[in-house]
């Protein structure tokens, strides 16, 4: 809601009661509810939450096959959707998360692959990602890291995927029109 919220109306400003504003309140929701703070966590990077029934927020426990969530884009004209795979995890991590997201990446013939994590990575998680290599963009004439790792604490400060501009992950708003250039202000 909010990104549709953003689009209809450039420089709105709202609050979202309840989402987490730091590290301590991520770890709390992630200790209520693990499936709250994965979309929660999905949605700091716009990824699609996957594994929802319906499309509601009714998790689906069970395989996954190492998939949360997704972002597509389009990478040069009249090229198809690509995809980015998301993994979030709020418990303990190690290199093997990397090598099993990178394995899931190939299998799904995705572009690229960010691992979320309330826990700071391993020196062997990061070299694990890195060894992963680059995606070059065709249409964009650069490369991103294939595999990125992003912590809550990167993401509450601002920190973003590396990947060419994002298209289609959600339905986007049109647009209002409205006739007073006041600043709007809501509170979800």
């Amino acid at each position: 809601m909010r990104y549709r919220l953003e689009a209809m109306f450039p420089g709105i400003e709202f609050n979202v009661i309840g989402e987490p504003e730091d590290v301590g309140s991520a770890r709390q929701l992630a200790l209520d509810d693990r499936y709250q703070f994965q979309w929660w966590a999905l949605s700091l990077v716009r990824a699609k939450p996957l594994g929802a029934k319906g499309g509601g927020k009714t998790g689906m426990k069970g395989s996954d096959k190492g998939i949360d969530g997704a972002i597509n884009f389009i990478d040069g004209s009249g090229s198809k959707p690509k995809r980015i795979l998301v993994q979030v995890k709020s418990g303990k991590v190690k290199s093997g998360d990397i090598r099993d997201l990178r394995g899931t990446v190939e299998r799904e013939e995705a572009a690229m692959g960010v691992f979320i994590t309330l826990e700071e990575p391993s020196r062997d998680m990061r070299t694990e990602a890195v060894s992963a290599g680059f995606y070059h963009s065709p249409g964009w004439g650069q490369d991103f890291p294939r595999i990125q790792i992003l912590t809550i604490t990167e993401l509450l400060r601002g920190a973003r995927v590396k990947m060419p501009p994002q298209h289609g992950t959600f339905k986007e708003a049109q647009r209002a029109r409205t006739q007073e250039p006041d600043h709007l202000r809501l509170d979800l």
